[in-house]
């Protein structure tokens, strides 16, 4: 190579380099190279693909979905109609079997699950939102206003759950829409202890004094800062309520103040099966099972969620 060479500046790596500065490896290419700058919800999508058993849950999840909605659509039975083959056992022409009346399980099944996920995500997304925004404001604000919103989650987190959701939900006639705002109204302080514990450790951090320099306002260091970076805590959190949810609704059912006939859940399912589990079981292990498969699938998508929104996680390469 001439000694009189200039080229243009290589990148390698994110630094750049010129064959004639005296910082130059020796045998620094010459030809540019670029990485490509992952977004991170890229990085995060990366990483949770790579959870094998976070993705085979969602792919049951979906499928479980798929059977509720879309099977309730070409199914030739509804969860209303008689039959006339009672008690029969599961079978070509009813696959999950039919109860003493001639109800289609199947559709029943079907109808439950529908009105299960219903009451478990709005319990979810209720408690984490409202949990989340109440623990932030309490954490980043701390002193007195710290004091008294804690102190009302600490009076929710006293309540003795199933007695309390027992008496409100016996008020709400048997709708799944007041059962779900019930449990949801009784699970968001546990939410809001996660959310201001990730909050106080989050706002000493340099990142917030920096927004705070900039004259960023308390509003947008709380949700587009501190928030944002306790999604792993907070989506764990959430996947928890979920099978709460599910679980307390089967508890209320089988005190008899869950949904109410002519609806229909998964749990009102199991609890009026109980008494014939040994004459005909098909009718009480099929809504259990579906109970068992929604509560894990969406507890291993919450562990893949948590690893991939992980701060700490390796830097997934090219």
């Amino acid at each position: 190579m001439p000694d009189n060479f200039t080229g243009p500046p290589t990148t390698i790596g994110g630094s750049r380099f010129s064959p004639d500065d005296p910082q130059t490896p020796a045998g620094a290419p010459e030809r540019e190279f670029t990485v490509e700058e992952r977004s991170q919800v890229q990085l995060v999508f990366r990483r949770f693909r790579q959870h094998r058993l976070a993705m085979i849950s969602l792919v049951v999840f979906v499928l479980i979905i798929l059977f509720a909605y879309v099977g309730a659509l070409i199914w030739k039975y509804g969860p209303g109609d008689i039959t006339e083959d009672n008690s029969a056992a599961p079978s070509g022409a009813h696959p999950f079997g039919t109860d003493a009346v001639g109800h289609d399980t199947l559709a029943q099944v079907m109808r439950g699950t529908q009105i299960s996920l219903q009451i478990s995500v709005l319990v979810a997304v209720f408690a984490t939102v409202v949990g989340t925004v109440w623990g932030a404001v309490a954490g980043y604000y701390r002193g007195w206003l710290d004091t008294v919103l804690m102190r009302i989650s600490d009076l929710v987190l006293t309540l003795p759950l199933l007695a309390v959701a027992a008496v409100l939900a016996h008020q709400s006639g048997g709708s799944w829409l007041l059962i779900a705002v019930v449990i949801a109204g009784l699970y968001w302080a546990y939410v809001s202890r996660v959310a201001r514990g990730v909050v106080l450790s989050l706002r000493e951090k340099e990142f917030v004094e920096a927004s705070k320099a900039l004259g960023a306002s308390d509003a947008r260091i709380i949700f587009r800062h501190l928030v944002p970076n306790a999604l792993g805590s907070i989506i764990v959190n959430l996947t928890i309520l979920v099978s709460i949810a599910i679980l307390l609704e089967t508890a209320l059912s089988f005190l008899g103040f869950g949904v109410q006939v002519p609806d229909t859940s998964l749990g009102l399912l199991v609890s009026t099966a109980q008494t014939a589990v040994d004459t005909r079981p098909w009718l009480f292990y099929f809504p259990g099972l579906f109970i068992i498969l929604i509560a894990l699938t969406i507890n291993f998508i919450g562990d893949g969620l948590r690893d991939a929104f992980d701060p700490q996680q390796t830097k997934v390469r090219a």
